[in-house]
């Protein structure tokens, strides 16, 4: 795996941004250290998906099996991440995403040149709809989460956190199918850091954290988070044993947690947030990982996306609660 993350480095380069890392100097009472994020709400299509989306596809495209196009199914920011790889590369691209897709970001998919197909989340299961679709377009199916060479795309967000001049303890990543989590935890172990890369994911969809306990692959169905990008039901093949054996802890935020988040980082980091995207801050918010000894290190926030619907910003903002 280290030699596709090193590949995937390679392809990305000039084309993925190098997102920057500011710090976030109103939670250090909170952490016993200093935070910093790492913006990848700042990332193309406002979310680190454009990482994988891009190598997955370019993997594809030098191996000549993407000349029909490809399929994917998402909730929004892979959906749009490979729509905008695919108008890079040429490639064109059908995205199966659910009705309850935010609007913002099934316009952006559109606006992005994709193929859209909607499918009810309560009645159809989209990797069988995606699955059936690909069979019978005769199209390579690249997944949001669960394939090597994705996996290998995220995991240079992590490599970008640790070439950074900054002592750092720990890593909070916010997760739904494991991929930003599995690409950073494998990014840790490539360079031999002794940081901890510990995964935040809301406590309605914590399917992750109950497998990470459990030690057996567990499954959240339509889970009724505000953080759309984590209602995926599961870890993936790749996914799951990564986390087990590379990842050090998983703990889990409440709603509430999440939408403060939000402000927070809206008020004192100036950045536009969407739920998903704010969930390792939320982690500092809540207390739900432990503070560091006085001077142990940078505890490292990824804000993995940005695509938030304008409605529900509004309402987070004004100290409303909107519903999932």
């Amino acid at each position: 795996m280290f030699e596709r993350v090193r590949r995937a480095e390679q392809r990305l380069a000039g084309h993925a941004l190098l997102t920057p890392v500011l710090p976030l100097e109103c939670l250090a009472e909170n952490t016993g250290g200093s935070v910093v994020l790492k913006c990848e709400n700042l990332q193309h299509t406002g979310a680190f998906k454009f990482r994988g989306a891009y190598n997955a596809l370019a993997a594809l495209q030098e191996a000549g099996d993407a000349a029909r196009g490809v399929l994917t199914y998402s909730s929004g920011n892979h959906g749009q991440a490979l729509a905008m790889a695919g108008r890079m590369l040429g490639v064109e691209v059908t995205v199966v995403m659910p009705t309850t897709v935010p609007a913002v970001k099934r316009e952006a998919t559109q606006a992005r040149g994709a193929k859209i197909v909607l499918y009810d989340p309560t009645t159809t299961r989209r990797e069988a709809l995606g699955t059936q679709l690909a069979a019978e377009l005769g199209l390579p199916i690249i997944p949001p989460y669960d394939h090597p060479d994705v996996i290998a795309g995220q995991a240079t967000v992590g490599l970008e956190i640790l070439r950074q001049p900054l002592d750092v303890a720990r890593i909070l990543v916010c997760t739904g199918g494991g991929g930003l989590l599995s690409g950073i935890a494998i990014a840790v172990a490539m360079t031999e850091s002794e940081c901890q890369v510990i995964g935040v994911e809301p406590a309605l969809a914590d399917d992750a954290t109950r497998s990470f306990r459990s030690k057996r692959l567990c499954w959240v169905d339509n889970p009724p988070t505000i953080a759309d990008g984590t209602r995926t039901p599961c870890l993936g093949r790749y996914t799951f044993p990564i986390v087990m054996n590379l990842v050090h802890d998983m703990v889990t935020v409440s709603e509430q947690a999440i939408l403060q988040a939000m402000r927070l980082l809206f008020r004192d980091g100036k950045l536009v947030v969407e739920p998903s995207g704010a969930l390792a801050t939320a982690a500092l918010i809540e207390g739900a990982v432990p503070p560091l000894a006085t001077d142990n290190g940078v505890t490292v926030s990824v804000i993995s996306g940005g695509n938030v619907d304008p409605a529900l910003y509004a309402a987070t903002l004004e100290g409303r609660e909107p519903s999932a």
